[in-house]
Formats: structure tokens, C-alpha cells, sequence
């Protein structure tokens, strides 16, 4: 699976709009001329003062013609969102005054775009931390319904083929929740299982795994696992699942007929659902390296319209990727 050039076709094929809300930051401009020349989006949008945006694209020798350039500052939007993020929050004590200078913030700005569906799909974080990315896309654009928790998902590609779909699965969660409650690990389960069919394309079939597999050890841990399962089966998704499984219960079907006989996920699992971060974090990087797969990710999922946060280390590359993947996801 060519996961880059894959989601790059499906976001060129939808020609979606794309917000960037770090419009003065060097490798963000140099990521929306690339992503303007490549087609990958119908409208790039940089967010910031369009003389501060432009002095920096001169400095680095970017051109910006066919790329749009918001100022929130000077906006005539600037009522409008205001007063919509007031609407939204003033239940949790937000006045009008408060509304129109945090609408000034240009992570909540481009958040706001998306959520009136003046852009298709947002991408931050090249110089802004995790919570703040996070913090405008829950508090502006919301979870999916039925869903509370935002999460993330790793694509690991280039296992054997008989792994997954054709040598990918989806990791989740490897990078927001810490410690997930039970009720978290049932949304991280759905939420994985909607970037399945978004991002490998096939039905979703899900693994909860756990230490222990179906009651074979007693902890608070484990039993954690086990509530979240009972949770999804009063939920009824229409995707397999199962737990809570030890990964080689859930991963090899001559192991899952020992200790798991009967399992409606047995040899078909293509999404990993871990505990906790420890073992998220842990479990994708040992398959990376010792496994030899690549990595695609973090891409946060949960959200009820595509928003992506990026490393503050990410190279242009890393930065254009993202975007696609972003954009492949909006409807």
C-alpha cells in the first residue's frame, strides 16, 4: 500500500477547501504552495496579516499567487464569528467581549471556518502545542455524534499482507489519551474504526486487547477493557469486534482458537485498540522498528469534520502529507 500517494489522489479527486491557520510560519507557506501546485486542494487559505504572511513567503522565495491570505484582525467575518463562538460557549460563562478576542486566536479562526463550511479541513500545529489545536477543534468544531473523546490513530503499512488489509492496521490510540475510562476506550474503538474505512478502505474489524484474554487474568486494567467491550455491545456499530484480547489472541488465528474460540474477529482483525497510551506508544514503535513498518500518523479522529495536528518538528514533507490525508477525509 502506497498510503502517500493513495491519500493524495483521493484529496486532488475531492478538491476540497483547506485552512491553515499558521499563515506567518516558514514551512507552512512553503507546505501551501506545494499543495496549491499539486491540485491537492480547490482553495489553500493562510491564516495572519497578509504583510507579515507575505514578507516571510519573500524571505523564503515562496510565490502566493492562487493562495488566499486571511487576516482575522481585519476580517469583515470578524462579528460573525464572534458572535456564532459566543452562541456556542456561552453556556460555559463566555461573553460577547471574550468571544470576539478569542476569535482573534487563529487556530480557533480556522476552526470556525471549518465549522461554517468556509473550509473542508484544518491542519495546525508547526508552532502552536497539541491542546491548543485540540482545544479549538472541541470547543468551535465538536466531537462525532455518539462520541465524546477525540483520539488519534497511526496507519502502520508494509507488514506482511497477510496482516491486516493487505499489511496495514490501524493503531489507536497511540498519542491523546493517557489513560483512557472505559466509556473513552469504546469511543477510541469507533472513532478507529471510521479511520479504518477512511484510510485502508475495508470494513472495520476491531481488536480491544488487554494482558489478559477473555477473563484469563483479574485487574482493574482488565476489567476496564472488558467494560468498554459491554459498552459497544449495547451500542450495537455496525463493525466486528471483540476483547478483551491479548495481541496474539487477536492477531493469529491458531492462538484465537485456543483462547479465544468462537471470536467473530478470528484471521480478519485490521484494528488494534490498546489500553492506554503506554502501550499505544510503545506497541507502534516496536512494530516500526522492529517490525520494519512504516508509521503514518499521528492523525487525530473523533472530531465531526477533519482537523490534523502536526509535530513542531515537521518538515515541509511531513506538513504537505498531513494535509492530504486531511483533505481525503472530508466529505
Amino acid at each position: 500500500m502506497d498510503f502517500i500517494k493513495e491519500m493524495k489522489a483521493k484529496a486532488k479527486d475531492k478538491q476540497k477547501k483547506l485552512v491553515l491557520p499558521e499563515g506567518t510560519e516558514p514551512r507552512t507557506i512553503k507546505a501551501a504552495r506545494i499543495i496549491a501546485d499539486e491540485e491537492l486542494a480547490s482553495l489553500v487559505t493562510l491564516l495572519g496579516r497578509e504583510s507579515e504572511v507575505k514578507k516571510i513567503a519573500a524571505q523564503e522565495g515562496v510565490d502566493l499567487s492562487g493562495v488566499n491570505i486571511i487576516n482575522p484582525e481585519s476580517s469583515p467575518q470578524l462579528e460573525k464569528y464572534a458572535n456564532t463562538f459566543y452562541e456556542l460557549r456561552k453556556h460555559k460563562g463566555m461573553t460577547p467581549e471574550q468571544a470576539k478576542t478569542d476569535m482573534l486566536d487563529t487556530n480557533r479562526w480556522g476552526a470556525m471556518m471549518v465549522y461554517l463550511g468556509e473550509a473542508d479541513a484544518l491542519v495546525s500545529g508547526a508552532e502552536h502545542p497539541t491542546a491548543d489545536v485540540l482545544r479549538a477543534g472541541l470547543t468551535i468544531i465538536g466531537t462525532v455524534p455518539g462520541v465524546k473523546t477525540a483520539s488519534s490513530c497511526f496507519v502502520m503499512t508494509g507488514l506482511e499482507s497477510s496482516w491486516g488489509v493487505d499489511g496495514a492496521l490501524i493503531f489507536s490510540d497511540c498519542a491523546v489519551v493517557p489513560d483512557p475510562t472505559a466509556e473513552q476506550l469504546a469511543d477510541i474503538a469507533e472513532s478507529a474504526a471510521l479511520s479504518c474505512r477512511e484510510f485502508l478502505g475495508a470494513d472495520p474489524v476491531v481488536a480491544l486487547m488487554s494482558f489478559s484474554t477473555k477473563g484469563s487474568a483479574k485487574h482493574d486494567d482488565v476489567a476496564k477493557v472488558q467494560n468498554a467491550v459491554n459498552i459497544l455491545k449495547d451500542k450495537k456499530p455496525d463493525f466486528l469486534f471483540d476483547g478483551e484480547l491479548q495481541a496474539d489472541a487477536a492477531l493469529v488465528p491458531s492462538v484465537t482458537d485456543k483462547k479465544a474460540p468462537g471470536s467473530p474477529i478470528r484471521g480478519k482483525v485490521n484494528t488494534l485498540i490498546f489500553p492506554n497510551l503506554g502501550a499505544g506508544n510503545i506497541g507502534y514503535k516496536l512494530v516500526q522498528r522492529l517490525g520494519k513498518a512504516e508509521a503514518f500518523g499521528p492523525f487525530l479522529q473523533g472530531f465531526a469534520k477533519p482537523i490534523s495536528d502536526l509535530s513542531r518538528g515537521a518538515s515541509v514533507d511531513d506538513i504537505v502529507v498531513t494535509c492530504a490525508v486531511t483533505l481525503s477525509r472530508t466529505k
